[in-house]
């Protein structure tokens, strides 16, 4: 039976002091949690968070990954190094990564790629924007992204993947959408999963929610049959409130 995942990810939060702190007051108030529990921090939190983190079972992810195992890619990071750094999980193809970045379908494709041959498991975002939504092409971008997204990526690796869908207009704005519509449109994310690798490997893929899921909101989105998890922005930082998403059941 596949395990909920609950991943904060810190965005540009927290320097070196910041984060032993965050993490020492997180331990003690998820050290009970039925859900698998990561934080994806910023590239310099990296060590002294791995290091934070032990006695713990709280995973450690970076937030994002080079398609190169080195070279001329200045202020870049490769799946060598965060190996090296022993990072659990790498969130890939965030919305704001493809917004200001130029992350596309096929970076996000080589990255996925990247990341599994270094054994971290990748969270491949994916999500469409106010405009897509309200041109009803939100079916037509998430099959898009997620077909990009898993270009020459064989049926085995599935199980170490995770999929995070993020509405981009509920991201940062405290605009969520509900329960259903949340659970409708990680149907369809499933569903292009099925039609690519059949339905045991869809059933199994953990598919989070990623759009300003909080301590209000949580136990209702997780309660949906399609919602896996979640992938907390702003609400991870802070120890109390990402524990209460964390121990939505409790």
């Amino acid at each position: 039976m596949k395990k909920n995942i609950i991943a904060g990810n810190w965005k540009m939060n927290n320097g070196l002091t910041e984060t032993i702190e965050l993490i020492a007051a997180l331990k003690p108030l998820v050290k009970d949690a039925e859900a698998e529990v990561a934080v994806c921090v910023p590239f310099t939190d990296l060590a002294v968070a791995k290091k934070a983190l032990k006695g713990s079972k709280i995973k450690l992810g970076a937030q994002n990954i080079h398609w190169a195992d080195k070279g001329a890619f200045t202020g870049e990071i490769s799946g060598a190094m965060l190996k090296e750094l022993k990072v659990d999980y790498v969130i890939i193809g965030h919305s704001e990564r493809r917004q200001y970045f130029g992350e596309t379908d096929a970076t996000v494709n080589a990255r996925l790629k990247a990341a599994l041959k270094y054994d971290i498991k990748p969270i491949v975002c994916v999500g469409e924007t106010l405009a897509e939504r309200e041109a009803g092409k939100v079916e037509e971008v998430l099959i898009r992204q997620t077909e990009g997204a898993f270009a020459d990526i064989d049926k085995a690796s599935l199980k170490n993947i995770v999929v995070a869908y993020e509405p981009v207009w509920a991201i940062g704005t405290g605009k969520t959408a509900t329960s259903d519509e949340a659970n409708d449109t990680i149907a369809i994310i499933r569903k292009k999963i099925q039609k690519l690798y059949g339905s045991p490997v869809a059933k199994a893929l953990r598919i989070q929610y990623g759009g300003s899921m909080n301590a209000k909101n949580a136990k209702e989105l997780m309660a949906k049959e399609q919602i896996d998890g979640g992938l907390i922005g702003g609400a991870s930082l802070k120890a109390v409130d990402f524990s209460q998403v964390v121990n939505y059941n409790a």
